[in-house]
């Protein structure tokens, strides 16, 4: 007697999906000191998602994860990607939309004083395209 074959439809397709997902399932920390090593730091992932936002397409989980456990006086990140990429941080103090403009040569970034705590950074497109992008962190003003 022959049993009747199931299709692998469904484990087959998750699999799948896992292998083409853009986006890790939990964010990359990094944690930051006055005076890190190397400077500028630069992480990598890839940009949009499917959830809807103010910011453009983000993914549901924050890109990365920065936790601040010193007041910096200054910190500058910035985005370097193709498309029209976005920065949307939420941290402590707020929820903050950083779009490309010509000023900052179409590339968003954002400075000042950053205070301790834990920031979410989601890295957006307001296109909604998905594409490789470069995340500065510099204590340096220059």
């Amino acid at each position: 007697m022959q049993l009747p074959t199931r299709p692998l439809i469904a484990p087959l397709f998750a699999i799948a999906l896992a292998a083409i997902a853009p986006h890790p399932l939990h964010a990359e920390v990094v944690q930051l000191q006055p005076q890190f090593n190397p400077d500028p730091i630069q992480l990598q992932g890839t940009s949009g998602g499917l959830q809807k936002s103010d910011c453009g397409r983000i993914s549901e989980q924050p890109n990365q994860t920065l936790e601040i456990g010193q007041q910096f006086p200054y910190l500058r990140l910035r985005v370097e990607s193709a498309g029209e990429p976005t920065l949307l941080i939420e941290s402590p103090t707020g929820r903050f939309c950083v779009l490309a403009d010509s000023t900052v040569g179409e590339q968003p970034e954002m400075s000042g004083l950053w205070t301790v705590g834990t920031y979410q950074i989601y890295i957006g497109d307001l296109a909604g395209g998905q594409h490789s992008y470069t995340l500065s962190i510099t204590q340096n003003p220059n």
